[in-house]
């Protein structure tokens, strides 16, 4: 990664990190050393645990899934049954996740092959910020997680459908020429997954072997995100006080905006985010849990950092822009009318 863009990768982490903490602690005096005590741990270790363990079956589902699509289904496949008519393409891409759901860690190099071969961008970048939400897969996690509240999972997947065709109809509109930053002389070039290289064989023992590799590769690379973020979830639950968390979580603008912060840092796979989102169930609005749901999946800073190494750096920042007042505006206008 290029030493300018990480430079630039820290500025943006540092001011969300800063626009979380003013959020926090504008409401109430920081915690005391006195919250330090056996019965705080105890809380802390049994949250930390409960979403790790709620959350691994999915994942461990959603990666097996990937790897196979990402394995056994080739590029050329998607690409016959795209239709050309605009409307119809963001149609097709939104439910593209049902047959095909990947994360988008193994999504973008995915999307980046189709675009050389021919797919519109405003398709493939639908289809890259729907995929992680619109997914069998995801939906079933997100009904366990709020099986005391179901509606959030059916309005996750409508709030997600209406941000999509937000953004497609808006790159269709105003995105002429291509956004990649390589051109198609390194399309030859073999690709990797989740930035590592794969090893390729023939026949079906060489995809099998790939199969196995990919899978321990996701695994790993989304369990890390999934560990820290049970990790700062559990911290903030148990040593922030709680009417300072219930400040943020009740304010009509203010939780939405920790939440979309929270949902950037953590960078959670959208198989085990809705675990996180649950427990703030009774310190935050529905809406803004939402956010949470919508807006995390589709940009957070992992992905933004892929996006940068895919697409050109004016073309990602419109996209974020984008990202963010759609599922904003679209998650308080939820909000407001039911």
């Amino acid at each position: 990664m290029p030493t300018t863009l990480f430079r630039a990768s820290m500025h943006v982490i540092a001011a969300i990190c800063f626009l979380l903490l003013m959020l926090i602690f504008l409401n109430k005096d920081m915690p005391t050393l006195s919250m330090f005590t056996l019965e705080h741990m105890q809380a802390f270790k049994t949250i930390f645990i409960s979403i790790l363990l709620e959350a691994i079956p999915f994942i461990l589902l959603g990666v097996v899934l990937s790897s196979l699509l990402q394995t056994f289904v080739s590029e050329q496949t998607i690409r016959r049954f795209i239709p050309r008519n605009p409307i119809l393409g963001i149609l097709f891409a939104c439910l593209l996740g049902i047959l095909f759901p990947m994360c988008e860690c193994g999504m973008i190099p995915v999307v980046r092959r189709l675009i050389l071969k021919g797919m519109p961008v405003y398709i493939a970048v639908v289809f890259i910020v729907t995929g992680p939400i619109i997914n069998p897969i995801v939906f079933a996690a997100t009904f366990m997680a709020f099986r005391n509240h179901p509606s959030i999972a059916y309005s996750r997947m409508g709030l997600a459908f209406a941000v999509a065709v937000i953004i497609g109809l808006v790159l269709f509109r105003f995105i002429k020429s291509s956004p990649l930053r390589i051109s198609r002389a390194h399309f030859s070039a073999p690709e990797a997954v989740d930035g590592h290289q794969h090893p390729s064989g023939g026949g079906f023992s060489g995809k099998l072997n790939t199969f196995f590799v990919h899978a321990s590769d996701e695994f790993f690379e989304m369990g890390k995100y999934l560990v820290f973020g049970s990790l700062l979830t559990a911290l903030i639950q148990i040593f922030m006080q709680r009417d300072s968390l219930l400040a943020i979580g009740q304010g009509p603008l203010s939780s939405h905006l920790f939440m979309m912060g929270f949902a950037y840092i953590l960078s959670l796979c959208s198989t085990s985010d809705a675990f996180v989102a649950s427990s703030f169930q009774t310190s935050f609005t529905s809406g803004s849990l939402l956010t949470f749901l919508v807006f995390g999946p589709m940009l957070d800073f992992k992905s933004t950092l892929m996006l940068l190494s895919v697409f050109k750096s004016k073309f990602v920042l419109l996209l974020s822009v984008l990202i963010a007042v759609s599922a904003l505006a679209c998650s308080l206008l939820l909000e407001r009318f039911t």
